[in-house]
């Protein structure tokens, strides 16, 4: 089964806690404090794989989320970092943002990596804590809790040639003439329901990849058929073979066949004209495909046009020579769109603080992550919380939006009654 889209989530492993823990050793009177860190948790990581195709994988396990860090131990023992959480998609994916729509990276290469989600580091111990003014503090932080999104898979196909034509004109009886590839094959609009990729081999290490993309009939721009479905495969191709069914038998005119054909991919993206194309006027075994072919020579006098026939692989060789030739002089830059890793730089707000009926509910990553790593159950760790918000400016914040002594002020699953 092809899958091209695919909605995920993914999370950060939490961070492990930080211990209270204090020396204990014989001939050590009043031993200070000795507690160790949490150990960070794993990130969620994606990783390209050149022998994935599709993003099906997906359809059956929707959410990612990595391990946890070890929790801190006494004898200022460290907890152990969790293990990466590598997730595997075929070269081509888009990942974007699942909310915004903005795209997050481009990961058009084999082996590239991105960091889609990171884990949260370990809470500090007391040891941590300990300073001259207090020798032995008693309390330690939580762990960061990880990173989390809902996340947008879109796969794009890299593939140097991409079959344009409209259905019947026998884009998957030439691929599986010059490739290996087997899609199925019928004499019925819209047989072909995935786009298929075919290898094609010339001499020794020299090969290509083409694209058999189906979904194009007037109105695709517009998602008519299945053009906005794969459509997007096209992007990526260096160059297009138009496949014009010169055979008469469906009462197809060829020249119109290729006007609509360009006036769609230019509806779709203008860019896709300025590649490099040629004409494959197929079906050539019929009786009356001469005539239709040197009308359409006379009609596109600038264009190189091969007749083939897909079917008896007439004229197939010097078509995928030519391709070939075409395919050497084009840099490989060109394969890419103008989609690329997006670097989001945001200012830090500390908090927000917005109103829900009578109560304050106080948001912000920042504000949040604090809440979520103290221990709100140690009688120490809840002066310092106070002392960290007042240096934030929480309680003037407050004040300026008019909270009085008994209001709810919530934060995260946090709920307490505001006192001066």
């Amino acid at each position: 089964m092809f899958i091209d889209q695919a909605r995920i989530f993914v999370k950060g492993g939490d961070g492990g806690n930080g211990v209270v823990a204090f020396r204990r050793e014989k001939y050590v009177p009043e031993g200070g404090p000795a507690g160790g860190d949490g150990g960070r948790g794993g990130n969620v990581i994606f990783q390209t794989d050149e022998g994935l195709r599709t993003l099906m994988d997906f359809k059956y396990r929707r959410h990612y989320k990595a391990e946890r860090g070890t929790h801190g131990q006494g004898k200022n023992m460290h907890g152990a970092g969790a293990d990466d959480l590598v997730v595997k998609v075929p070269v081509g994916t888009i990942i974007k943002d699942a909310d915004s729509g903005e795209v997050l990276v481009d990961l058009n290469a084999p082996g590239q990596t991105f960091v889609a989600a990171r884990g949260g580091r370990g809470g500090r111990g007391n040891a941590r804590f300990s300073s001259s003014t207090h020798r032995a503090p008693s309390f330690a932080e939580n762990g960061e809790p990880g990173k989390e999104a809902w996340l947008m898979l879109e796969l794009k196909l890299l593939a140097d040639v991409g079959l344009v034509g409209f259905p019947n004109a026998g884009k998957s009886t030439l691929i599986s003439k010059i490739s290996a590839a087997q899609p199925k094959i019928a004499d019925y609009p819209f047989t072909t329901l995935v786009p298929n990729l075919g290898v094609v081999k010339m001499a020794p290490g020299e090969t290509f990849v083409v694209a058999d993309i189906p979904g194009l009939i007037p109105g695709a721009h517009k998602g008519a058929g299945l053009g906005h479905e794969f459509l997007r495969h096209i992007e990526r191709t260096r160059m297009l073979i138009i496949i014009l069914d010169c055979s008469g038998l469906e009462e197809r005119e060829p020249l119109s066949d290729y006007e609509s054909l360009l006036h769609e991919l230019s509806l779709y993206r203008k860019d896709l004209l300025e590649r490099p194309r040629i004409i494959a006027a197929n079906k050539m075994d019929a009786p009356q495909a001469a005539e239709r072919l040197e009308s359409l020579r006379r009609s596109l006098p600038d264009l190189e046009i091969f007749p083939i026939s897909a079917l008896t692989g007439q004229g197939t060789k010097e078509l995928i020579n030519r391709v070939c030739q075409i395919i050497s002089a084009i840099p490989e830059t060109k394969v890419f769109t103008d989609e690329v890793t997006v670097t989001r730089f945001k200012e830090e707000v500390p908090f927000s603080i917005a109103k829900d009926g009578e109560d304050f509910v106080i948001s912000g990553e920042r504000i949040e992550k604090l809440v979520a790593m103290t221990d709100f159950d140690n009688d120490e760790a809840l002066p310092r919380f106070q002392q960290i918000i007042e240096k934030m400016g929480l309680n003037k914040a407050l004040r300026e939006k008019g909270v009085q002594n008994g209001d709810i002020v919530r934060i995260r699953d946090l709920e307490f009654e505001y006192q001066e």
